[in-house]
């Protein structure tokens, strides 16, 4: 019998704390434990497992139209002929339900009676399936205690539906399956002596090879399980026994579920199976009937698979642990973003105290921080210099003088290593304490060693914004304080740039709000081109009077008060300017500042401790593997155009962008490790997962799963998760494995991703240790689906856009402005807007329709729903009951001769789908026009606004006001001006 308990921890009112170095809460909901979703002494490996999991029978939920729930026990007749529950008030030959009679099996809660249900949200979706039988196709609505066992129903009766006219083949000789035959090759070649038996220790080396991931102690236990159920004495193992060992060890339960499932009910996929699972449900674009037979040759084991084109459950197993289904995109694995934007319109990786490899107040300065840091694609790297004995200036960590570095052997380092992991520009950090004579030596150093990279261009004042990355590939850009141009003085004071002295100076009650000075040579002073240090006073200051090459420095307390005070004025200052934030002097063990807090307000310079590991280098890491891992990410287009309106804070739908609905199914794990330092429970860990989603305030959120009791293996959780994302470039998503304890959740491994990276479909997670190092062999199983996108971002090859759920229809609303002239010009655009809006949104909500009739889940493709359709659309006879015909270039239906109620509800929802189209792709050029011209229109007025505000005597607060709704409208107007408009016509 397969069981599910859910118990409630003491205490479990309050949330769980779990030992991630940040000790953050995990949300979402209380701790759960499942246990043994599966029977430990066998796994289902076949459809034969299957049936008979069905004829021993289980108790499962029956879902009725008037919200009652009964529970029932339900099997499966010996002669496979009918399904029978008990008890029941009808006569037993009544209750029952015929397997010819089964038109359709539908998993999760895709039928009206599910739909209706005032208890369906009580219900989990992959614990739900329906039968659909008869003419009228009446659905029998069922519950199961646990995933693995909805799925054994699905798959088994799956089974028998596909196989009704000869439903006993497969029970006939389970020995002549192409694993079998597979099995036996690689026995015999192994048996040398020919006598149908071998050692144990070779039978184990042997699945070894097979199975790398599989423990010896694990393989051994199985062996002696099947010689124990057959009261067998000696330790060598027949064939048979070895072909059963390898199943039952090899056979991921949710992989075989899948493969029935795409392959029609087969177990093994053909070329075509394979091709419309990678397009339908990857996301695969352009894929043709002879890559997909390069796959099956490339990942299939057996001689015979690989000749006639099959991919059994161990190649389809190594398919999907395999790069090519890698959740991180491959287009992104190179540099993929326009490169040519201003520097200041990019997220820079960079490292703070970048010598030290330990904490800042004990740790010794170590070459290796910089080797590292540049390996990891670092951009800004940080120099703080002093002087040295025999005129060479050192690095060294002033807390601990004990161990220092020549200046010119770390430059020489930089040199060496400056663009291996990146060809784009590299920014080094200059904190200057030396004296003069020594600043001149470090000139000469940096001279000699970086030759023609060092770039001393001088900026041009006719310019607005710094040069592009691409313009500056392979160049080191200097960045200190500078000597007044105007001024011909070789040498002369600037304010000191030692932020920890500067912050210790500020904390202290005798600050009297004035600055240390420093002498500074022209020589340094003339390496120091476009990135010159200026101090920063507020942002009216700053917009009016500083130039496009000053950068400014922040610590992270008052960019961090600056914030939350003023988000608008803060993201628009970094449309021109970089800023650089900096860890607090308090943080004396070098822990990390959370830098999303920072990139949401569009700094590009957020600089991390990388000798510290935990979450925040985690966010650090992830969000800087995008692009090719060069250092460089380009930020959202409305933190960039020059108006464009977009608050840190938001706590809602951003304007000019459309939220979409990510939906992540936790299917399983693979090869957990025992996490570092864990003693308490021995080799037993008991994992859950959490889902944490970082971004802007409106996109934060965290969810877990279920605990799985005693299980690193092979822990099965299947649950899904739904989360709205908001600002979906900015957004990411860290999978977290924890091990449930009393005393205090342990970390086992963690994996972080940018949103705009994620690959649909089916994928392994490839975790990273605490310290983020990939582990061999240790990923997560999940699905990914992302719906209700409308634009941005890369090309989409995901499933269309659905609801969130029936509500009332919501219009971006366009702000008033207080300036008549504006105001009227935007006026022009609402009707338009609505229009758009309400093209948009029919087209989804008839898509949506179609899936909820052909019982597919939201997050289902148009293909996967027409494919869906095509099969309901046949008569008894398995012949078409429709025709297509076209009638103006759009595809109709049109039936033969009289149907079911069914079939025409069908042919309604896909008739008014196609009604929609043909209006949205008749009409869009037509609205889009008439909103890109009021927001050409508005856009002439931007240069004179202050002087129409003032004449209309706004001013202060109120004039401030109409900037900020000015760029609301523009903003929101752009959203259909770009591609996002389009998007539904490519679908």
């Amino acid at each position: 019998m397969i069981c599910v308990f859910l118990i409630r921890e003491p205490g479990s009112e309050k949330e769980t704390q779990h030992q991630d170095p940040a000790n953050q809460k995990c949300g979402g909901r209380k701790k759960t434990v499942s246990f043994s979703s599966m029977p430990s002494e066998k796994k289902i490996s076949s459809a034969s497992d299957c049936i008979s999991f069905m004829q021993a029978g289980c108790e499962l939920k029956k879902v009725r139209p008037n919200s009652r729930i009964y529970n029932r026990f339900f099997t499966l007749d010996t002669d496979l002929q009918a399904l029978r529950w008990e008890p029941s008030k009808k006569d037993l030959e009544k209750a029952k339900l015929d397997i010819s009679a089964i038109k359709e099996i539908r998993l999760g809660k895709n039928t009206e009676t599910f739909r209706n249900n005032g208890l369906a949200d009580q219900i989990c979706e992959d614990c739900a399936f329906s039968i659909l039988h008869g003419e009228n196709y009446e659905s029998l609505d069922l519950v199961a205690n646990s995933a693995d066992v909805a799925n054994i129903w699905v798959s088994g009766l799956r089974y028998l539906v596909s196989r009704s006219k000869q439903p006993l083949d497969f029970m006939e000789d389970n020995q002549n399956t192409p694993r079998f035959m597979w099995l036996k090759t690689v026995f015999e070649a192994a048996d040398v002596d020919g006598n149908g038996i071998m050692l144990e220790d070779t039978s184990v080396e042997l699945i070894k090879q097979l199975n790398p991931t599989l423990k010896e102690s694990k393989i051994r236990l199985k062996f002696k399980e099947i010689q124990k159920s057959k009261e067998k004495l000696t330790t060598r193992v027949t064939e048979e026994e070895f072909c059963e060992a390898f199943c039952e060890l090899c056979t991921r339960p949710e992989v075989y579920f899948l493969l029935v499932q795409i392959s029609k009910n087969k177990e093994y996929l053909d070329a075509n199976d394979l091709m419309l699972f990678l397009e339908a449900e990857q996301g695969v674009t352009h894929i043709t009937e002879d890559m997909c037979l390069d796959i099956i040759r490339r990942y299939e084991l057996s001689e015979e698979g690989r000749q006639k084109g099959f991919l059994a459950i161990d190649g389809f197993t190594q398919y999907l642990l395999s790069p090519e289904c890698d959740i991180f995109d491959p287009e992104q694995k190179k540099v993929a973003q326009d490169m040519t934007q201003p520097l200041s319109h990019y997220y820079i990786n960079a490292s703070h105290n970048t010598y030290l490899i330990e904490d800042q107040f004990r740790g010794p300065a170590d070459i290796n921080g910089y080797v590292r840091a540049l390996k990891m694609g670092c951009r800004s790297i940080e120099l703080d210099v002093s002087d040295g004995s025999d005129n060479e200036p050192i690095l060294c960590n002033r807390n601990n003088m004990t161990t220092h570095l020549s200046f010119r052997s770390v430059i020489e380092v930089i040199n060496k290593f400056a663009f291996v992991a990146s060809e784009y520009p590299l920014i080094l950090c200059l904190g200057n304490h030396c004296s003069l004579p020594q600043q001149k030596v470090m000139v000469q150093q940096m001279k000699k060693v970086f030759g023609s990279k060092l770039y001393t261009e001088a900026p041009l004042p006719s310019e607005s914004y710094l040069p592009s990355p691409e313009k500056l590939k392979r160049m080191i850009i200097v960045k200190g304080k500078k000597l007044p141009s105007d001024r011909d003085v070789l040498e002369g004071e600037v304010t000191d740039e030692d932020e920890e002295a500067e912050m210790s100076r500020r904390m202290s009650v005798d600050y009297n709000g004035e600055q240390k000075q420093i002498w500074l040579c022209r020589e340094l002073s003339d390496l120091v081109s476009i990135c010159k240090s200026v101090q920063y006073r507020d942002f009216e200051l700053s917009m009016k009077s500083q130039n496009y090459w000053e950068i400014c420095s922040f610590s992270e307390t008052e960019a961090s008060r600056i914030a939350n005070e003023y988000p608008e004025d803060f993201v628009n200052y970094n449309k021109k300017f970089l800023s650089r934030i900096y860890p607090s002097a308090m943080r004396i063990d070098s822990s990390n500042l959370n830098p999303q807090d920072f990139w949401n307000c569009g700094c590009q310079i957020v600089a991390m401790n990388f000798q510290t590991p935990g979450p925040m280098m985690d966010l650090h890491t992830g969000w800087f593997l995008q692009n090719g891992g060069c250092g460089y990410v380009l930020r959202p287009s409305i933190m960039r155009d020059e108006v464009s309106y977009f608050s840190a804070n938001t706590k809602g739908i951003v304007p000019g962008v459309s939220p979409l609905v990510l939906h992540i199914k936790i299917i399983s794990g693979q090869n957990f490790p025992k996490p570092k330092g864990a003693c308490a429970k021995g080799d037993v860990i008991d994992p859950y997962v959490c889902i944490e989603i970082h971004g802007i305030p409106a996109d934060c959120s965290e969810q877990r799963t279920k605990t799985v009791q005693q299980n690193s293996d092979n822990p099965i959780f299947d649950e899904t998760f739904e989360f709205q994302v908001n600002l979906p470039e900015l957004a990411m998503i860290r999978f977290v494995i924890l091990d449930d304890d009393y005393i205090g959740d342990e970390f086992i491994g963690q994996y972080t991703i940018p949103f705009e990276c994620l690959q649909p479909g089916y994928r392994h997670v490839p975790l990273r240790s605490f310290v983020g190092d990939i582990m061999e062999h240790v990923t997560l199983f999940v699905h990914i689906a992302i719906t209700n996108r409308s634009g941005g971002g890369k090309p989409q090859k995901r499933s269309l856009s659905v609801r969130m759920g029936k509500k009332v229809r919501e219009y971006t609303m366009l702000r008033n402005i207080g300036l008549k002239t504006i105001d009227d010009i935007f006026k022009v655009a609402v009707h338009p807007l609505r229009e758009a809006i309400d093209m948009r949104e029919n087209m989804q909500n008839a898509i949506v329709s179609i899936k909820e009739l052909c019982g597919l889940p939201p997050i289902a493709s148009l293909k996967q729903c027409l494919l869906t359709l095509s099969t309901r659309l046949i008569t008894s006879d398995n012949t078409p009951s429709v025709s297509l015909v076209m009638k103006d270039n759009f595809p109709y239906l049109e039936p033969l001769g009289t149907i079911p109620d069914v079939q025409k509800k069908m042919l309604a929802a896909y008739d008014l789908m196609i009604q929609e189209s043909r209006f949205l792709i008749e009409m869009a050029d037509t609205v889009q026009e008439k909103i890109v011209q009021c927001q050409k229109a508005g856009m002439e007025f931007h240069e004179e606004l202050h002087n129409l505000g003032a004449k209309e005597g706004l001013k202060g607060r109120k004039l401030n006001k109409a900037t900020e709704s000015f760029a609301w409208n523009i903003t929101v107007l752009k959203d259909f001006e770009d591609a996002a408009f389009h998007i539904l016509l490519h679908e």
